[in-house]
């Protein structure tokens, strides 16, 4: 027996809505990201310093980098949460709990709509094993 979603067709409407216009702001954010990146010399991008610099400088000019990546990660990580979740809007399988397979709590959609976890199993999975 399939379960059912239980969001209405108007309130997944809206969800798909707040699902697209996250994609696109996401997207906005990687294309920013990457040509930022691009812009830089090829000596900014391998880490080369010249024999003026001070260690200093390249020593943040590394955790600078390293946290641009991580935020490039990020956004590619949340794109693709939201991809999948507007995937599961066309399968008829949103808001339905992808280990369990009861319905998401609607509180949780609602705050972050491309959960695809309900929160007992989102708690089990962060656990330390």
């Amino acid at each position: 027996m399939a379960v059912k979603s239980a969001f209405t067709k108007r309130e997944l409407q809206d969800l798909r809505s707040r699902l697209l216009e996250e994609q696109k702001q996401l997207q906005t954010q990687l294309t920013t990201i990457e040509e930022t990146s691009f812009a830089q010399t090829q000596s900014d991008m391998s880490g080369e310093v010249s024999f003026d610099e001070e260690n200093a400088d390249a020593g943040s000019f590394t955790f600078e980098r390293e946290r641009d990546l991580s935020i490039e990660n990020n956004v590619r990580d949340l794109l693709h949460k939201v991809d999948r979740a507007l995937g599961r809007l066309d399968e008829g399988t949103f808001g339905i709990c992808a280990r369990c397979g009861k319905p998401i709590e609607k509180a949780r959609v609602r705050a972050l709509p491309y959960v695809d976890l309900c929160i007992k199993d989102a708690q089990a999975q962060a656990r330390p094993r």
